[in-house]
């Protein structure tokens, strides 16, 4: 593990000195705006569209910035249904206009009755952790008028699934702004109980250096790999990340 750690760690500081990231990854989206606010909405409708190449969900979620006028925390507190209607016209891959309305509308719900996404994540995880946190975000969501469809965009980690872009966007909102990538502007959850966003990049680094060996991306293996990234960084595994991400896109587990 120790070769593992030294490894990852080293990717961290390359992309730290380098300034890699953000400009190619859809969390340029978010970084975009410097107001609490903004930053979590257009964070979440980002990562609920972060499926497929990068470069496109940088432009999809970019024009859906557009059509809220660059401002998604004053949109959600003011559009009329005029407003919402225009939302319609959006799509990426299967998430249609339909998905998008309801959506961005349950948005302007939680803002009204919670005041911010970070309360209604933050009371599913004071009861029970990160997996709590995110099946009651989604059943939050979920209470205000949608078609059935928009339900398969809201992943449910109680029915096994790794939730990679919800647990991506809680990364962002809460680890630290140490190498000027994620954000830091959640304090109610704590990183050391953050679970590692699984998907094909991070699934295979993790396999070939052996942190994984679960073959199925679902959540029992985001579970058995932020338990050995546990290993290596107790109080922040997650920040692990962004260096299985990186390796394995520049293929330099090849010679390790």
């Amino acid at each position: 593990m120790e070769d593992i750690k030294k490894l990852l760690d080293f990717k961290l500081i390359q992309i730290n000195r380098e300034q890699l990231f953000i400009a190619d990854d859809p969390i340029s989206i978010p970084h975009r705006f410097s107001n609490k606010e903004d930053i979590e909405i257009s964070g979440f409708l980002t990562a609920i569209l972060s499926w497929g190449m990068r470069r496109q969900i940088i432009e999809r979620a970019g024009f859906l910035m557009q059509l809220m006028d660059q401002a998604p925390h004053q949109f959600v507190m003011q559009a009329t249904d005029r407003d919402f209607s225009r939302l319609e016209q959006f799509q990426y891959r299967t998430f249609k206009g339909v998905d998008c309305h309801a959506l961005v509308y349950a948005l302007a719900m939680i803002y009204r009755q919670f005041g911010s996404m970070e309360n209604v994540f933050s009371e599913g995880y004071k009861n029970g952790g990160i997996w709590e946190a995110i099946v009651f975000a989604r059943n939050t969501l979920l209470k205000f008028p949608h078609e059935k469809r928009t339900e398969k965009h809201l992943a449910n980690p109680d029915k096994g699934s790794s939730a990679k872009r919800i647990n991506m966007f809680l990364r962002w909102m809460v680890r630290t702004n140490e190498y000027g990538i994620d954000f830091g502007i959640w304090k109610s959850i704590s990183t050391k109980d953050l679970i590692c966003p699984l998907d094909l990049h991070t699934g295979k680094a993790a396999r070939k250096l052996g942190l994984l060996n679960r073959k199925q991306d679902d959540r029992k293996a985001a579970e058995e790999l932020t338990m050995q990234l546990r290993k290596l960084d107790p109080d922040d595994p997650v920040k692990y990340d962004l260096a299985l991400f990186m390796l394995s896109m520049d293929q330099q587990l090849e010679t390790c």
